[in-house]
């Protein structure tokens, strides 16, 4: 299979990471790297998180309370810090859920507009 355009990076509107990681969460705790790695197997690789930009969302979100984080050992037996979702970021990831949903409609309706025929 050909190699797709080069990953994107996330550049994209503020908060689309913020969502990703409260949705990675739904599925259990986790430590930093494996919310990255489940970020990029799911986008099929297109998404590439970076650590520069990953821990200040994690942090963020923690602060915001919609995360908290814990002291764990991870797959090869070392220390890691683990996130799992709160109360509180479930409500927050159905909000921005049903935002991006409203967003990705009404960008398609640009690009894709109803009444636009090849006549």
């Amino acid at each position: 299979m050909p190699r797709r355009e080069s990953p994107l990076q996330f550049e994209m509107v503020q908060g689309t990471l913020d969502m990703l990681i409260l949705r990675t969460l739904v599925l259990g705790p986790a430590h930093g790297q494996t919310i990255a790695h489940a970020i990029e197997r799911g986008s099929e690789e297109v998404l590439q998180v970076e650590h520069g930009s990953l821990y200040p969302a994690l942090h963020r979100l923690d602060h915001r309370g919609w995360i908290a984080s814990f002291w764990g050992t991870s797959e090869n037996n070392r220390k890691a810090k683990y996130y799992r979702l709160t109360a509180e970021g479930r409500k927050q990831l159905a909000s921005q859920t049903s935002r991006w949903q409203q967003v990705v409609r009404a960008i398609g309706g640009i690009l894709n507009p109803a009444t636009e025929h090849n006549e």
